[in-house]
Order: structure tokens, then sequence, then C-alpha cells
């Protein structure tokens, strides 16, 4: 009867905390303006991904920023980082830009990105590991040890833990 507990258990999927995200699985694919035109987020695949989805009001979401910054300082190459903002145009990229935060943002004005992601309150993170799947999903705040730790579990680096610990609701 134990058994039969324990591999039910190991063939569910842990909830990630966001309807449509999904643990192992790639995320719904969206474009990113960059200063060399857009790219998408499938072409990030190859390193470790952190999306990021915050408001400048939220303080915790601002508080994050400086984590995300630090982390692209870390793991270098081998990590990229894209913000996602459902406000009115400009107001995020004049926050980065006013704090001299240089991360990549999209600006969901219409929120289209923030309703395929199921994400209706900020902060929401995820972390992908190199091929594109969902490592890790935060939901509300996010420290930089755990941040660290998600991105050297999708690395490789650490033995993974289980999703459900990644998810604070």
């Amino acid at each position: 009867m134990l058994a039969a507990l324990v591999l039910a258990a190991l063939t569910i999927p842990a909830q990630t905390g966001l309807a449509t995200i999904q643990y192992n699985a790639p995320p719904p694919n969206f474009a990113i303006a960059t200063a060399r035109g857009s790219t998408y987020l499938s072409d990030l695949r190859g390193r470790v991904v952190v999306v990021d989805f915050w408001a400048t009001w939220c303080d915790v979401c601002t508080a994050e920023l400086r984590d995300f910054v630090r982390a692209t300082d870390v793991y270098g190459k081998d990590l990229a980082v894209v913000t996602v903002s459902d406000e009115l145009p400009g107001v995020a990229s004049s926050y980065l830009e006013h704090w001299d935060i240089s991360l990549p943002l999209v600006e969901d004005t219409q929120g289209a990105i923030f309703r395929i992601y199921s994400v209706t309150k900020v902060p929401v993170t995820l972390v992908l590991d190199p091929s594109g799947a969902v490592a890790y999903v935060s939901v509300g705040g996010l420290s930089w040890q755990e941040l660290h730790q998600a991105i050297d579990r999708a690395q490789g680096n650490v033995t993974a833990g289980t999703h459900g610990a990644g998810v604070l609701q």
C-alpha cells in the first residue's frame, strides 16, 4: 500500500501555483524587444532563464530587481533575465532607467502575457532550465538565496529539491 502511494505521488506533477504553467515543460513563448530587434523566449534556450513578472508600485517586486541584476553579474552569459510588466507604456521602462537597472523588459500593456501565464498578482518569478522547461516558480517574494539555489538547480549544479518547495503563496 505504501509503495502504491509513493508511486502515485511521484507520477503526479507538482503544482506551480500558476494554472497554465507546468514543471518540466516549456512555458508559453513570447517576443522580447531588444536593441537589435525582437527575439523570443524560446531563443534563449541553452542557458538558464529567469522570467520575472513585476510592477513599479510593488515594493517587493522592485527590491527583487537588484537580485536579478546581481544574478546576471554572478552567472554571466549562462543566465538570461527577462522582466515583464503590464503597466501603462513607458512606466516600467522609465523606472528601470531612473534606477539604472539594465534588465530586458517586456511591456505587456495589454496584459496578454500575464493572462497566458495565469499571473494574477505580482511578483511571480519562473526559472527555466537550459532546455527551456520550467524548473522553479515563486509566487510572491523571492530572496537572493532562493533565486541563487533555483538557478543552480536549473543548471544542474546541485541536487534538485521538490518543485513545490519553490511555490510561495
